[in-house]
């Protein structure tokens, strides 16, 4: 069986964007990465709540950041929402993780979009170096939100559902859930790029590009999952 190629080109508002298998999305003519929802910080929240969740490492998630703006040579990263997860999960290790890793990629800049998460779990320090955009964001002919939706100004580039499709095996009929990158003809929502995220399955409209994460790979299952 062949292996599904790494990424997926997606002709959006007259730009290609790369739909990557890591869960980035990357403008490759602007050296821009976009990546939504890591949600730092979640499983020491659940822990700290007294609920038995595995440690999912922080540390790791901010790694493959750093991997994905190297490859790309990237001038900027422009994370889409739910930085952190909550007040109580930034604990002293985070911290000195995400300390790390800005050191990682000092050169780059970073923006960051609010998300419904980030409002309760406040702002990254000052030391993380970032520009913080509360209302959104314009980037060309993008619109920056976390949340999805239609904006006059653009085309809106989002996150914050965690999209996901089910896929079908027409061999056995057995069904299957993974994440996708969603772009309809107004706004794009981005995968949860988090290690410890659910997903919630979506209904695309006809003409809308889905591209599914499976098998390590990205996959263009448009018209196969429409709702």
């Amino acid at each position: 069986m062949m292996r599904p190629p790494l990424s997926v080109d997606v002709e959006v508002v007259g730009e290609r964007l790369t739909a990557r298998a890591d869960r980035a999305l990357v403008w490759r003519a602007q050296r821009t990465v976009f990546i939504a929802d890591l949600h730092l910080g979640k499983a020491a929240t659940f822990r700290g709540a007294g609920i038995a969740v595995p440690e999912r490492g922080t540390a790791e998630d901010l790694a493959r950041v750093t991997t994905i703006v190297r490859e790309e040579a990237a001038d900027r990263l422009v994370i889409l929402g739910d930085f952190f997860h909550a007040r109580q999960g930034r604990t002293a290790s985070i911290t000195e993780a995400l300390a790390a890793w800005r050191a990682s990629i000092e050169d780059v800049e970073v923006l960051m979009i609010r998300g419904n998460h980030d409002r309760s779990a406040g702002d990254p320090p000052a030391s993380a170096r970032m520009e913080i955009a509360d209302n959104g964001a314009v980037c060309g002919p993008f619109v920056l939100r976390h949340e999805p939706g239609i904006d006059a100004a653009g085309y809106v580039l989002a996150g914050h559902t965690h999209p996901a499709v089910r896929l079908e095996d027409p061999r056995t009929g057995q069904s299957a859930k993974a994440a996708c990158f969603w772009f309809g003809a107004a706004c794009g929502v981005l995968p949860a790029f988090g290690g410890f995220t659910g997903t919630a399955v979506v209904r695309p409209q006809r003409g809308d590009r889905m591209i599914a994460l499976v098998g390590g790979g990205a996959i263009d299952v448009s018209g196969r999952v429409v709702g």
